[in-house]
């Protein structure tokens, strides 16, 4: 057989309405070379296949084309079970085109729904088979079985209660006092289709009544015109958002729906459907059966934990601790320099005793020290949650003399790899024997500290070059040696210490929101403290934990076991409801490329999917359009290196326009908001931009009426998490704000992180830089930033006659919003490209590369001298153009002062959350010194309010 040609990625995102030839391999050996179409599905290159090889030899001895199940060689070089027959040959991408015919094994709906997960979280199933750990497979057991109930228990929800789990309600923050700023005094015009017939009514109905009394109101009307045989009731009825999944219910006034006020905002007219219950019900039918479960024999139970044996207190052994350091490998450094091992003990940030470190032995790939380290602690008073932190690392030899009289000499070691390993197992159980720590690459920093505690405790997957560690842990006892148990605890065995923290637990019910998310933070590992923090804040509303959900997902970076509260509290909320799951989907997703958090997220991810088959498909949807944003992003960049951008933008759209991608950019629901449906992708309004990375400018048509369309900016090579946490820390404030009566017009847009430096980024229609307005309004380029009447004149010609005192008003709003917001979260590189304004005046910022006073210098001089943008022709707008108008000025400094008190009484509650992020890895939030820029601002040392 002639070897086949290799395949690449951009092979088959250029070729995709063209015929390849694909070499098939059929089960009785026989070799067929045909020629099939790229966008061509698995199901019909069989069929072609099947025509093909009755009339070759051995026929007679193949079962039926069911039995049997296409195999490839994947991009990252492993054989690959196509099990979907649905999928398409340009979107499997085989590394070669070739393709085996095997026979099917086993339970087809159970494999399927395991490919599906595989290729839906980036990484294979069995590979979590293969680590062969028991912890793994007891959490799979445990995690799965859990999320498969409540599957179950969905299916058995009525109408109404699984419209909760499926399209949470989106609400405007309940005003603490009223404000004018929020209910308006006059009816409003609300238009109602009825789904059924068509037909369609305008109402007059006050802000204040509730959607069941608008659709009773429908009811009576439809009576009225058409007469109908049976008259419906409102209860059986639900209001849908036109071209949206977004619904309207509950006893909530009609103007706390966000949609409803957007579209006042916005001066368009509420279009809803009345929905029947019957419809819901079918749509609930459907989503359960849209794919089809395993059966439930195949998904055995775990058994039953055993009860712990008690072979007596670990409080009764007063010896000191210690660990045998064995041998490296794989150690990579110069000839010239000796190795040293220190090893530390902790809890979370806290050394319990005092360093040691080993030996110097002369570099080699394979050193070996073979040497006892002890601790100045006794085996009894070890925490449960006590870590062993290890550091390799490489000195001088000659400057030995020089480290032992230097204090800081650490700064002197060159640092190679660490690794960090939990003294008790998951089981509770004191670790013994010889263990093998595959390390983590060190890199030195300004603190000099060689250990890292804060570190994760899995091991280096890479295990093929990732230098290692060899320690035995030693048998303190003739028999294994269990950490007390709660209830062992709770009677009276001899730690003075747990016996305080525990009645403390037990006499203190329930702990506020604050103190929940500060025990949630690295400095509180102990296992009883922070499942009392995950019980407190079980009390928190589904909007609260979709609010805190990026901190969330990486506090679980800090948990040392795999089966942890947080982890099913966060699997519970995420079953209940489907917004939640989206998001915690994809903030798990965006890091499953990060090998340090890549087992733990994904095995999530796993459980996630299997008490949501019916999400895969949406999701899976979601990750193929990705995928061809992605492709089509490379194409743009290597296309405009060597042609002009018209000429590119043309060569993009003809890809665009190939039928792989447009079904693949259509009828979707956005990553960025599951409400929002995609529609049709408008390829003549699609671009991109000329920044280094070529962003993707994408165009969707909305179905939305009145909605116009909806923008995507697709970005790969950006780190886009930065922008995340700072749009949610807006959000946030937007919330408080509103909860106490004050509506700043901000303008949050969505921003989410996808993948390793991909992501997507909501475009705020209708709006522009005010770099562009300064430049389209001013007769010279070099004065354009000088006009102070630009911006003013670019207003009135969007707001004509009475609008304008409104699109001040909007303006003056959201400037005082973002002049305290970007002062309190110290944000740089404001500039007017960074800088925009909507058509009906809202002024937003955009691009948060900087933030936490991590301003731009040049040769040492800070280019951002002032804390806020306020310019002169944001003042000439304010005061409307009067150069004396002090009493608008003095209203938009009301709303700042009132604004910035508002976040300062909730300070504690921005230190929390950004202490959280830490584990995020993002190089301005990384130790506690970045976080003190907040405090600094905040001004603030009392208590902040839940």
């Amino acid at each position: 057989m002639p070897p086949g040609i290799y395949c690449p990625t951009e092979f088959w995102s250029k070729g995709e309405n063209q015929s390849i030839q694909v070499d098939f391999l059929l089960p009785t050996g026989i070799y067929l070379n045909l020629s099939v179409p790229c966008n061509a599905s698995l199901g019909t290159i069989k069929q072609v296949l099947w025509k093909h090889a009755q009339y070759e030899p051995l026929f007679h001895m193949l079962s039926d084309p069911e039995a049997y199940v296409f195999t490839c060689i994947n991009q990252t070089a492993e054989q690959q079970e196509l099990e979907d027959e649905q999928r398409r040959l340009c979107d499997i991408q085989p590394f070669l085109p070739v393709l085996r015919l095997v026979a099917r094994e086993g339970d087809r709906a159970k494999k399927l729904i395991n490919s599906q997960i595989s290729l839906l979280i980036g990484k294979g199933l069995h590979e979590f088979d293969s680590v062969q750990d028991p912890e793994v497979s007891e959490f799979r057991a445990k995690m799965c079985q859990f999320c498969e109930e409540k599957a179950a228990q969905r299916q058995q929800l009525g109408w109404a209660a699984w419209m909760e789990y499926n399209f949470p309600l989106q609400l405007e923050p309940a005003a603490k006092g009223l404000s004018s700023l929020q209910i308006p005094n006059k009816n409003i015009f609300v238009n109602i289709r009825f789904q059924s017939g068509g037909e369609s009514f305008m109402f007059q109905i006050s802000p204040w009544e509730f959607p069941i009394t608008l659709m009773s109101y429908a009811i009576k009307k439809q009576a009225t015109v058409l007469r109908p045989e049976t008259v419906q009731q409102p209860e059986d009825y639900t209001l849908q958002v036109n071209g949206k999944c977004e619904y309207l219910y509950g006893n909530y006034p009609l103007y706390q729906f966000q949609y409803i006020r957007s579209c006042l905002q916005r001066g368009l007219t509420p279009h809803l459907t009345m929905v029947h219950s019957s419809a819901i019900i079918a749509m609930r039918d459907e989503q359960t059966n849209c794919i089809t479960s395993p059966p439930k024999a195949a998904s055995k139970p775990p058994p039953l934990p055993k009860k712990k044996p008690y072979y007596g207190s670990l409080w009764s052994l007063e010896q000191p601790f210690y660990i045998e350091l064995v041998q490296g490998s794989k150690v990579n450094a110069d000839e010239r320099m000796k190795l040293v091992v220190q090893a530390g003990l902790f809890h979370g940030t806290e050394m319990l005793c005092k360093t040691v470190s080993s030996s110097e032995v002369s570099v080699c790939s394979e050193p070996v020290w073979r040497q006892r380290l002890e601790f100045d602690i006794s085996v009894r008073d070890l925490p449960r949650m006590a870590r062993l932190c290890l550091a390799l690392y490489a000195v001088v030899e000659k400057a030995r003399k020089a480290r032992s009289t230097k204090k800081k000499s650490k700064k002197a070691d060159c640092p190679i790899a660490w690794a960090n390993v939990m003294l008790f197992d998951y089981r509770d159980q004191l670790k013994t024997g010889e263990c093998c720590l595959h390390m983590w690459s060190s890199f030195p920093d300004e603190k000099g500290e060689l250990l890292n505690p804060m570190g994760t405790v899995q091991c280096n997957p890479n295990t093929e070059s990732a230098a290692a560690l060899v320690i035995c842990f030693p048998s303190v006892a003739a028999h294994p040696v269990y950490y007390p148990s709660f209830e062992q605890v709770g009677h009276g065995d001899t730690c003075r210490n747990s016996l305080t923290m525990i009645s403390l637990l037990q006499t203190w019910p329930e702990l506020p929101v604050l103190n929940a998310l500060e025990l949630l933070d690295f400095s509180f590992p102990d296992r009883y403290v922070g499942s009392f923090a995950i019980n407190s804040l079980k009390k928190l509303t589904d909007d609260d934990v979709f609010q805190y959900l990026l901190q969330l997902v990486q506090v679980l970076k800090y948990e040392s076991y795999l089966d942890c509260e947080l982890t099913k509290f966060l699997l519970e909320r995420a079953l209940s409801n489907r917004k939640i799951g989206h998001f915690l989907f994809w903030h798990l997703r965006s890091e499953m490329h990060v090998p340090a958090v890549s087992l733990r997220f994904g095995l999530i991810l796993e459980a996630y999917c299997r008490g949501s088959t019916h999400h895969m498909k949406v999701l899976m949807k979601q990750g193929e359009a990705l995928n061809k944003m992605k492709a089509l992003n490379d194409f743009v960049k290597v296309s405009s290196q060597k042609a002009t951008k018209p000429q590119t933008k043309e060569m993009m759209h003809m890809c665009m326009k190939q039928e792989t991608y447009r079904e693949a950019l259509s009828h979707l629901q956005s990553p960025l908001n599951p409400n929002i449906i995609l529609a049709e992708v408008c390829v003549d309004q699609c671009t991109f931009m000329d920044s280094k990375m070529k962003p993707l400018w994408i165009v969707f048509n909305s179905e939305e009426t009145g909605g116009g369309g909806v923008g995507i900016i697709f970005k790969n090579g950006d780190d886009l998490r930065q922008d995340m946490l700072t749009l949610q820390m807006i959000q946030l404030m937007d919330i408080l704000w509103k909860q106490e009566g004050l509506d700043l017009r901000m303008t949050p847009y969505g921003c989410l992180s996808t993948g390793d430096k991909t992501g997507l980024i909501e475009v705020v229609m209708h709006s522009d830089t005010i770099a562009n307005i300064q430049l389209n309004k001013s007769n010279m380029v070099a004065t354009a930033a000088f006009n102070k009447d630009a911006l003013l004149n670019w207003l009135k010609s969007k707001n004509p006659g009475d609008a304008l005192d409104q699109a001040i008003e909007e303006f003056t709003l959201s400037c005082a919003g973002y002049c305290v917001a970007t002062y309190v979260l110290g944000i740089g590189d404001r500039h007017s490209d960074n800088i925009m304004v909507r058509e009906t005046g809202q002024l937003f910022h955009i691009d948060f590369g900087h933030f936490l006073g991590n301003f731009k210098t040049k040769f040492g001089i800070n280019r951002e001298r002032v804390p806020f943008i306020l310019t002169y022709d944001f003042v000439h707008v304010i005061q409307q153009g009067k150069t004396n108008n002090n009493e608008k000025f003095e209203r938009f400094r009301g709303y700042c002062e009132r604004a910035y008190m508002i976040l300062r009484r909730h300070g504690l509650l921005f230190l929390h959350l950004f202490a959280l992020m830490k584990a995020a890895g993002l190089p301005e939030l990384s130790c506690s010194k970045d976080i003190q820029y907040l405090k600094v601002r905040g001004r603030a040392h009392t208590r902040g309010e839940n």
